[in-house]
């Protein structure tokens, strides 16, 4: 671990932290709120403030758990306990979501207002003010560390603002213009919010389980500057993935089959290079074949489901 790393660290720590204990504030002034209020829009407001909470304590734990280096019993590294944690969390949001839909459905058909408006605007208020301090000491550190932990966090907390908005208008309309039905069609709004989050956040963290590939930009941009360096014939049998916040990538590189072993490793030492000072954050495997030769025992390579680039396998 670099020096630089060392000390990105704590930053993420505190960024983690400080996301724990605005959400535990919120979820005090919300409880309230919604008690007070009555409020179905206000009750989601609070159900996303309480899952705040368990995403920031998941971005924490991520961070601290990615952040340890390879073992004995884990020589890939550790990030995809982030995508573990993720599940997690998406089935405790598909269950909020379901809870207020339901609860906002019954209230369709009462008639009975919600109550304290001004309470409940400003409690919301005040959650769009600390959401957005948070917002920007968390841009501050993505600039520092370049945190992909961090980075969904603060994707994460921006909707938070669009919520609380919500929440506003609802209890504007309901109290002051007598739209009694605003409050619950904006409680499923939420709900509808909720369940597209979640949505999201699971087939991100499925995608990361099931190694999938990285996009076909990012493939190519990889590979050219691979084939800049001299002494390559040719690569083939390419494949990467992403794991928490590192990424890996391996392929089979061919050299001319004339030029000795400690020549070879020359090149190879070249292109590693090369390839950490454009993509610092991914791990590199290069296995080395003769010009022309092409392994058969990939099944991959065999159901030829992998593109072509200049006419060699990726």
């Amino acid at each position: 671990m670099t020096e630089e790393q060392r000390l990105a660290i704590p930053h993420t720590v505190r960024a983690a932290l400080a996301s724990v204990a605005m959400a535990c504030g919120l979820i005090a002034l919300k409880s309230y709120a919604a008690w007070t209020t009555g409020s179905v829009a206000m009750l989601g407001s609070l159900a996303d403030s309480g899952l705040d909470l368990l995403a920031s304590l998941v971005t924490l734990y991520g961070v601290r758990l990615a952040a340890q280096p390879a073992d004995h019993d884990h020589r890939f590294g550790h990030g995809k306990a982030e995508a573990l944690a993720a599940l997690f969390q998406v089935m405790l949001i598909t269950a909020s979501a379901a809870g207020i839909g339901w609860r906002a459905v019954m209230a369709l058909g009462s008639n009975e207002p919600t109550k304290g408006a001004e309470f409940g605007i400003g409690v919301s208020i005040i959650a769009i003010l600390a959401t957005m301090v948070l917002l920007a000491y968390q841009r501050a550190v993505i600039r520092q560390t370049g945190s992909v932990a961090i980075v969904a966090d603060n994707v994460h907390y921006q909707s938070d603002v669009l919520l609380n908005g919500s929440v506003i208008i609802a209890l504007v309309l309901d109290q002051y213009l007598g739209w009694r039905s605003a409050d619950p069609i904006f409680g499923i709004v939420i709900a509808l919010w909720l369940a597209y989050g979640a949505f999201r956040a699971s087939s991100n963290a499925i995608d990361q389980l099931m190694d999938k590939e990285w996009p076909e930009a990012m493939r190519r941009d990889f590979i050219e500057v691979a084939a800049r360096q001299p002494g390559i014939r040719g690569i083939h049998d390419f494949r990467t993935r992403h794991s928490g916040a590192h990424d890996f990538a391996q392929f089979h590189m061919e050299v001319a089959r004339d030029i000795t072993v400690a020549q070879a490793h020359v090149v190879v030492e070249n292109v590693e290079v090369a390839l950490r000072r454009a993509f610092p954050k991914v791990e590199v495997l290069i296995h080395l074949d003769p010009e022309g030769h092409v392994d058969t025992d990939n099944p991959l390579v065999e159901a030829d489901v992998t593109p072509h680039w200049f006419g060699k396998r990726l």
